[in-house]
């Protein structure tokens, strides 16, 4: 590190010590940032990815890039991969933090949840199995969830002790109202669980002294179903389906996490 970002790293130590949290980064700082999580922080969804991410799916256009790419970043790391659960942020997403990491941003837990498979039973099988899918998933993010989010963000604090976590959620997945390819009905009971995974996400983050970004507001009338969403429906290839396109990263996730993480003098961005 330069001598004026171990000032900064000291100053920022100073102030962890006294509140019990990283101080925020001064507007003017170079940022060391890693970015963590599953599908929706990798850009699945968006249909263009790095070749040598593989079955991560890694995306230009996925929001962790696009913020990057925007500000003034000493380093950036991008460790997010489609498909993870919290175990593999432990065991495969760390590498990167360390004490000179600044900014750590992560979306993860609706895997943990099942969520796909929750989707895909209320997508093609009765309403009836669709409430007993969601039930599930419901207790899973109730009873066991909680455990396995403290766990990551005490792994991410312990490996990258000085720097911001921003965690962010997850959208509602479907408008209501109008035709769809499944009921309202279904499209309620799945939303409602959309919001216990936000809601208990949220809790988990503000007990590690984190920073959540609420994405539901953010992408509210552009769910699936609606005239021009922003995540996509039944999609093809069929792992891309139900998840932010290139627009949700570009104007949703973007300005929401830039709302939350520290941005430098020389920042440019801009949500179409």
């Amino acid at each position: 590190m330069r001598p004026a970002r171990i000032a900064c790293a000291f100053a920022g130590t100073l102030m962890a010590l006294t509140l019990g949290a990283p101080a925020a980064l001064a507007d003017s700082d170079p940022v060391d940032y890693v970015a963590l999580g599953d599908s929706y922080a990798s850009g699945t969804g968006i249909g263009n990815y790095h070749p040598d991410s593989g079955g991560c799916q890694r995306s230009p256009g996925a929001y962790p890039e696009l913020w990057a790419a925007a500000n003034d970043v000493s380093s950036f790391t991008f460790a997010a991969c489609s498909g993870a659960v919290t175990d593999d942020v432990l065991a495969n997403q760390l590498g990167g933090l360390n004490a000179d990491t600044d900014l750590v941003s992560l979306s993860i837990g609706g895997n943990d949840a099942g969520f796909v498979e929750v989707i895909s039973t209320c997508t093609l099988l009765t309403t009836e199995a669709c409430q007993s899918a969601v039930n599930r998933a419901n207790t899973f993010i109730e009873t066991e969830l909680p455990t396995k989010l403290d766990n990551t963000y005490g792994a991410i604090g312990a490996a990258a002790p000085n720097a911001q976590v921003v965690v962010l959620g997850y959208p509602r997945l479907y408008e209501l109202g109008g035709n769809c390819v499944i009921s309202e009905t279904k499209r309620t009971m799945l939303n409602e669980t959309a919001d216990l995974l936000s809601d208990v996400t949220a809790a988990r983050v503000s007990a590690a002294g984190y920073s959540y970004v609420d994405v539901r507001d953010t992408f509210a009338g552009r769910g699936v179903c609606s005239a021009s969403p922003w995540i996509n429906g039944i999609y093809w290839p069929i792992g891309e389906s139900f998840h932010p396109n290139a627009a949700g990263h570009t104007n949703a996730y973007l300005p929401a996490f830039s709302a939350a993480a520290p941005t430098s003098s020389t920042a440019v961005l801009a949500a179409g």
